[in-house]
């Protein structure tokens, strides 16, 4: 039998051998975060942090305001004093003062003229009427305490007392508590629409997650036959698209932020003007303030860690 000897290897026997294919040679990562899709992705992300981080801050403001308001309302309460035939509005209108300044509690009261009570009107009845012959009720407001609180239903019953049918006392309870109940709806809905917009990154996220497993299925084959388990695969698309999410999520908040400033120096640039006391009444200083500011970036938080679980959790299920 022929000996059969070792046929050495020189420089052009090993040029001529195939090269390996490049899926066994690979430097990428598993997911690449670098990618068309990938930027999308961010970019999807960044858009859907962004609105939930308008509404959570829109939110603030309305839920700052609305406190505000109750603030200033509940330190105030109004005594209406009707005109009736065969009385003295006037002397009417003495007496309930100083009823209501003799109370404990009250720290002062104001006294509204006819012209006064009747521009209230204007509003509801427009300018320029003759209001001289309509029975007006005259209004007296009263500035409560900080240091003692005020008996209003002692008060009340003395007035009772006082001027039968005439005098009333308005503690405007019923007012602030809707404008507590629609503070209250209005930062449900914003935080309904902040968990609609979380849930849609998720979504988003999944059917990036699948499309990823997709494309690399080949990848992740090879990665079984030599003995990667699920969670290690699972753990490297979490890191992958948690960064995604973490970048998106950035982006969106400092947006946001960046949204919230601005509008905030428009609205004190504004505050001169006609147009810029009504915006000031409406939504106060227009002011987030360091609530608004965290819960716009907790958000960007919460939309990576969303991104990352939400992942683990689609590749767990496609590798299943």
């Amino acid at each position: 039998m022929a000996e059969t000897t070792a046929r050495p290897v020189t420089p052009m026997t090993a040029a001529a051998e195939p090269a390996l294919p490049p899926t066994l040679r690979r430097n990428a990562p598993l997911v690449p975060t670098d990618s068309a899709a990938s930027r999308s992705l961010a970019a999807v992300i960044a858009i859907l942090t962004f609105l939930a981080a308008l509404c959570a801050g829109a939110a603030e403001i309305a839920a700052t305001s609305a406190s505000q308001w109750q603030g200033a309302v509940s330190r105030e309460v109004t005594i209406q004093v009707r005109p009736g035939p065969g009385r003295d509005l006037d002397a009417d209108i003495a007496r309930a003062d100083t009823i209501a300044k003799a109370e404990p509690g009250i720290a002062g009261t104001r006294v509204f003229s006819k012209a006064e009570a009747e521009r209230l009107l204007e509003p509801w009845l427009g300018s320029g009427l003759d209001l001289s012959d309509l029975p007006v009720p005259r209004l007296i407001t009263l500035r409560l305490s900080d240091s003692q609180a005020a008996d209003l239903k002692q008060l009340r019953a003395r007035l009772t007392e006082a001027l039968p049918g005439v005098a009333s006392l308005d503690d405007h309870a019923l007012w602030l508590q809707r404008l507590s109940t629609m503070a209250n709806t209005f930062v449900g809905v914003g935080v309904g629409i902040v968990a609609l917009v979380l849930i849609a990154t998720g979504l988003a996220v999944a059917f990036a997650t699948r499309g990823a497993m997709a494309g690399n299925k080949e990848v992740v084959e090879v990665l079984h036959f030599v003995g990667a388990d699920d969670d290690f695969i699972a753990r490297a698309f979490q890191r992958r698209f948690f960064g995604l999410g973490l970048r998106g999520g950035a982006i969106g908040a400092a947006c946001a932020i960046a949204a919230f400033v601005l509008a905030g120096l428009l609205a004190g640039a504004w505050r001169s003007g006609p147009a810029g006391e009504e915006i000031e009444a409406l939504f106060g200083s227009f002011h987030v303030g360091w609530r608004g500011y965290a819960s716009v970036m907790l958000i960007g938080v919460i939309a990576s860690l969303v991104t990352g679980v939400v992942s683990r959790l689609t590749v767990r299920r496609f590798l299943a």
